[in-house]
């Protein structure tokens, strides 16, 4: 008997930063901020809403699944033959917030998605940290 494997990859990036889960709620949900750190897009933190990032490599259609103010954000990430999940969950902590992102769904032949989502996300986590530290 042969078994398709429906098992799919992960990428999840930690780090605790040093600001409230209120103000790094303010980068993950407003587009102008969203932008300085990740790509341009059309955001609103509605359960729902559909939007896109953009990029001079092209675009990627989001849908917001969940909305949890100031605790944790999830929305589809779907890009031609890709359909991941993106999971941000916000916990305080002693000496700011532990900031958590997912993105859940890379199928095992889907490798160039998997790599470059292991490979970004650490940037584009460093990003909004920068832009944090500009926020009042």
């Amino acid at each position: 008997m042969t078994e398709t494997s429906t098992e799919t990859l992960t990428v999840v990036v930690e780090r605790e930063v040093p600001y409230p889960a209120e103000k790094i709620w303010r980068a993950l949900t407003q587009p102008h901020l969203i932008e300085e750190w990740l790509m341009k897009n059309n955001f609103k933190p509605d359960r729902g809403h559909r939007f896109n990032l953009t990029a001079d490599w092209g675009a990627v259609d989001c849908q917001v699944q969940a909305v949890e103010p100031n605790k944790s954000l999830s929305y589809s990430w779907d890009t031609k033959d890709l359909k991941s999940v993106v999971t941000w969950t916000l916990t305080p902590t002693g000496a700011g917030t532990r900031l958590r992102m997912e993105q859940s769904g890379f199928r095992p032949d889907q490798q160039p998605y998997y790599q470059g989502a292991t490979a970004g996300w650490p940037r584009f986590l460093s990003a909004l940290e920068q832009v944090l530290g500009r926020l009042d």
